[in-house]
């Protein structure tokens, strides 16, 4: 396996009282797509914020690049998470921006780049995913399967080591659920990142999938290849491949209420 870019260490996070994450250990080998699969409600995206920092732990450790978060001044991991880049499951996209603005927006947000050389990065990735035809309209004029690839080149304008997807595919019909994912196998070959990408699309995502982790009841209880996965007798892992694809019912219910703010 190749060096862990990133790896979380015991990992715990309680929201009202009742724990979400119980002790995650997760290693993420540089240079693939490892896929977080689980059911809904189970604390996937809330993994995602510790990583990116939108949450922090209650304990336990994040390591990026082999240095500790938490060992950092705020100065120095703030830099070492520029590293990373954040696909929201919403796309969170600005209505009243258009395409090119949107996807300028982080450079415009945290470069002193000139007005000049913003325009010329943000041409070259909007023309690098196919977007220079709609670079003038607006999130609203587009088709969600575009909207997709905006928020992408926008999580990847700032040229980021490692890029989180958060549900990239929700709300897309099979065809186009396909098209996201070929499309970022087909953008992290072309750009170099590192993908993290979390989801229930069961079994699209072993397509595209290098490693596959599966987190249940608040740990990861399988790490492995999709083929491993296949083959593993991991009752949880077991049950929730046996569901199909889409989005499997029952399971952990009762904690999405306690994600409401952070998500899943």
């Amino acid at each position: 396996m190749a060096e862990s870019i990133i790896r979380i260490e015991n990992l715990h996070k309680s929201f009202q009282g009742q724990p979400v994450l119980n002790g995650v250990n997760l290693s993420v080998p540089a240079g693939g797509i490892t896929v977080v699969i689980g059911l809904s409600g189970g604390g996937k995206s809330v993994l995602l914020k510790h990583i990116i920092g939108l949450l922090q732990p209650d304990s336990g450790e994040i390591y990026i690049a082999g240095q500790a978060l938490s060992g950092l001044a705020a100065a120095a991991r703030h830099a070492l998470r520029r590293k990373c880049s954040y696909m929201f499951q919403g796309m969170a996209l600005f209505d009243s921006l258009t395409v090119f603005d949107n996807v300028a927006l982080p450079l415009r947000e945290k470069t002193r780049l000139a007005k000049a050389a913003i325009a010329e990065r943000v041409m070259e990735k909007i023309e690098r995913l196919e977007l220079g035809q709609i670079a003038g309209k607006y999130p609203s004029q587009i088709s969600g399967g575009m909207q997709k690839r905006v928020a992408l080149a926008r999580a990847l304008i700032t040229e980021p080591e490692i890029v989180l997807f958060d549900e990239p595919t929700t709300g897309l019909d099979p065809l186009r659920k396909t098209a996201v994912l070929n499309l970022i196998t087909q953008s992290k070959n072309q750009f170099g990142f590192t993908a993290i990408l979390v989801s229930h699309d069961i079994p699209r995502v072993f397509g595209v999938a290098t490693r596959v982790a599966m987190l249940s009841d608040g740990r990861i209880v399988f790490e492995g290849s999709p083929e491993e996965a296949r083959q593993a007798n991991t009752p949880a892992l077991k049950e929730f491949l046996l569901a199909g694809p889409g989005e499997p019912s029952g399971g952990q219910r009762g904690a999405a209420p306690l994600e409401t703010p952070p998500g899943d």
